[in-house]
């Protein structure tokens, strides 16, 4: 069974898992007393490098990262994602740590709040505003969601380095094909059903994108309201939430290695955030969203309330596919059979907020 690396960022510090020979163990916590709500495992290097966007009450936030698989942290000198003086703005959160594909060897995407996207080209220790981003016309009307105003998916080509899509809450999707010189919106066909006019241009709370690794023009998105499949790499969107139990929900994965396949974990309704039917369940795809099946062997059976959060869903890159997430519960589950079955790898931890895992030698 191959070798599994798990990073579960909690409301209280960082859990690091180790899968050797079958056998799991969880260390932790990293970052005592901060939030980490952004994690990236950087495969492309010899050893993978970890990324973490910490959060002290304190000190503020800050990004992190290890080269020896957690064992120790370097903080740079100076802070790796800082607004420009112009913009008037200052960092309040890292919302995600996105390693860029082979095709931009060292570089890596942070999104931020509020609404920013950063670039980095040395592997994450310095990073640089995206102005065409910043600057887009749009920005004046975006309005923050729930969690506030922050850029929180990044998903990158790797047929084209110059290829980036971005989820801002809740502003909507947004595309760039030329490197980040300009952006446009990508919202055609998902609904913002808390707006009068409800197919804006842009405007859409969009709660995730995951890329489907056969087919790079097919992506699928959980909207606050909606599940949703394009397959022209975001230009136009259809609805594929039929036979789910509930289309409103956070977090959204796709297989790493099979096409077609996806997992969701459903939530009851934008005001009462729980598991569809008080249930612990994802959902998977094999026929991109043509029909859904529930994955509950080895999970919670009696009533459950725990709650996963956009980025608390995640897959590793095994062969069959291992298949994690976390929940305000503070218990995480593993799968190391696509989703057919789980098991749990940890209880009482503290909220938790984002969970990646990677197959490391």
């Amino acid at each position: 069974m191959t070798d599994v690396l798990l990073a579960v960022g909690t409301r209280k510090g960082l859990f690091i898992g180790r899968r050797r020979h079958g056998d799991w163990e969880l260390s932790g916590p990293h970052f005592p007393a901060q939030a980490v709500y952004s994690l990236g495992i950087d495969t492309r290097r010899a050893t993978p490098r970890l990324l973490a966007g910490a959060d002290s009450a304190h000190w503020g936030p800050s990004v992190f990262h290890s080269d020896d698989l957690g064992e120790t942290w370097h903080e740079p000198a100076r802070p790796a994602v800082k607004y420009p003086p112009d913009t008037g703005t200052s960092l309040e959160r890292v919302w995600q740590l996105h390693p860029a594909g082979p095709a931009a060897p060292d570089v890596v995407y942070a999104g931020t709040e509020p609404g920013g996207l950063f670039r980095s080209e040395d592997g994450g220790e310095t990073f640089e505003l995206v102005r065409a981003l910043w600057d887009h016309p749009s920005r004046e009307q975006w309005v923050p969601g729930g969690g506030g105003l922050a850029v929180h998916t990044v998903i990158t080509d790797p047929r084209n380095a110059d290829a980036v899509t971005v989820a801002v809450s809740a502003a909507g999707v947004f595309r760039t094909r030329d490197g980040g010189a300009s952006w446009a919106p990508s919202n055609k066909g998902v609904k913002a059903v808390f707006l009068p006019d409800q197919h804006p241009e842009f405007g859409q709370c969009v709660h995730k994108i995951a890329q489907d690794p056969v087919n790079r023009d097919r992506l699928y998105l959980q909207n606050h309201w909606g599940v949703y499949r394009s397959d022209d790499a975001g230009a136009t969107w259809t609805d594929i939430g039929s036979g789910l139990p509930s289309d409103f929900g956070f977090a959204v994965a796709a297989h790493p290695r099979t096409g077609d396949v996806a997992y969701l974990f459903p939530i009851t309704a934008d005001i009462d955030r729980v598991p569809a039917e008080h249930r612990c369940r994802v959902y998977r795809t094999a026929d991109a969203g043509g029909s859904w099946e529930p994955l509950s062997t080895g999970l919670p059976r009696e009533d459950h309330y725990g709650t996963v959060l956009r980025d608390a869903l995640s897959v590793d890159d095994s062969d069959p596919a291992g298949v994690y997430f976390g929940n305000r519960n503070g218990e995480v589950y593993a799968s190391a059979d696509d989703g057919d079955s789980w098991q749990q790898l940890a209880s009482h931890l503290p909220d938790v907020l984002c969970v990646r895992a990677a197959a490391v030698a």
